[in-house]
């Protein structure tokens, strides 16, 4: 049965989603996911456990149901060192009904069949994963009216530019940064709030994932039986970064053809980023002090990373505190993070870190007034968000 969103929730996703608006990481992001928001991923997480043993995957789906038409995959590449990887291992579920899962690991890894709806999950036959599926918290927290009134401010100062990264004004870099702390002029508020998709929970051992190396790549799919519908890895890319400003025809356009790419295959984006971050560059008023473009003013590099779109988790750390992590540590000098697993936990401010580094290189210089979720999750306790109210 086709899930059902509730009239006035409804009514706001659709005046916020066009062009460059989204009102979550990847939710309602073309018009495909749109119709079937059962194959629509919102977000995936990937994190290692504090003894660094298992691998912690969590994807969100925009519909509060799994069709019985699709796979969800968590594809785990690994290697020994960041940028190359050389094995992949999938974690693929499919769904018979609302309680029947069938989850497995590789080709015969570890396989789990069965009801998978109760909070304490189900085990693997061979008792090397444990998977949970069905409603939760939506731990992805935004203030999507305060990035749309941004965008529309920064919309109208862009008119007449040609420029890769335009000049702004200081009086309209305020503006830009102002607008995305608030909504409707007073404190920032999650338009997420106390949303319940569905989410699946794996925990799955290391020795299963990381065959080529310590150093693992995640990002999830859907598939229907013809064709990869969905993708995402990090937060934000496909909506954030794609027909930024463009109409809406051609931004969803851009995405569906995304969605339908893989990381080997997603090259052409580069070009379409590349002018993205020149606009997100600009919105603090000073060109060139984005993340990587001191020695790459034509932001070829971060694009290239970003058309990628895998979450980066180093598995030999069992310490996560900071999306972007092992890039930061690997590309950008930060050796206090060489020991990070970086990956992407329930709890990371992942809006404001993502925006500031493509705006000024830093963890917050994008602040859009939302720094944690409504609901309290967990990093350790299994199935890791919060259970729906």
């Amino acid at each position: 049965m086709r899930p059902r969103y509730p009239l006035a929730l409804m009514s706001s996703v659709l005046l916020l989603s066009g062009g460059a608006h989204s009102w979550a990481s990847d939710h309602l992001d073309s018009p495909t996911v749109i119709a079937d928001p059962r194959t629509d991923i919102g977000d995936v997480y990937a994190w290692t456990s504090p003894d660094h043993r298992q691998l912690n995957l969590v994807m969100t789906i925009v519909g509060h149901s799994f069709s019985d038409k699709v796979a969800y995959v968590f594809h785990v590449d690994s290697g020994k060192q960041f940028g190359r990887t050389t094995v992949t291992t999938d974690v693929t579920c499919r769904f018979a009904s609302a309680t029947q899962a069938d989850c497995q690991i590789g080709k015969d890894a570890d396989r789990a069949q069965g009801d998978a709806s109760v909070p304490t999950g189900l085990q693997g036959a061979k008792h090397r994963f444990r998977v949970f599926a069905g409603l939760r918290d939506d731990p992805f927290f935004n203030n999507v009216k305060g990035t749309r009134a941004a965008y529309t401010v920064a919309a109208k100062a862009l008119q007449g530019q040609t420029a890769s990264c335009p000049h702004f004004d200081a009086q309209t870099s305020k503006a830009i940064l102002d607008q995305w702390r608030h909504t409707d002029g007073g404190p920032g508020t999650n338009f997420l709030a106390g949303w319940t998709p569905a989410a699946i929970v794996v925990s799955v051992d290391l020795g299963l994932v990381n065959r080529g190396g310590p150093m693992l790549a995640v990002w999830g799919a859907t598939l229907g039986p013809t064709r990869q519908i969905d993708r995402e890895g990090r937060p934000l890319t496909g909506n954030a970064l794609l027909g930024l400003f463009a109409s809406e025809a051609v931004s969803n356009a851009l995405k569906e053809e995304y969605n339908a790419a893989t990381p080997q295959t997603a090259a052409r984006f580069i070009p379409e980023i590349q002018k993205a971050l020149g606009k997100y560059d600009a919105f603090d008023g000073h060109c060139g002090n984005a993340l990587l473009t001191r020695h790459d003013p034509q932001y070829r590099e971060m694009a290239t990373l970003l058309a990628d779109d895998r979450l980066w988790v180093n598995s030999a750390s069992g310490v996560c505190t900071q999306l972007f992590g092992v890039e930061l540590s690997m590309l950008a000098g930060y050796e206090d993070l060489l020991d990070d697993c970086g990956g992407r936990t329930p709890n990371y401010d992942s809006v404001n870190v993502y925006r500031s580094l493509l705006v000024d290189g830093t963890f917050a210089g994008v602040d859009d007034g939302i720094h944690e979720d409504d609901r309290v999750h967990s990093t350790t306790q299994f199935p890791f968000l919060a259970a729906p109210k």
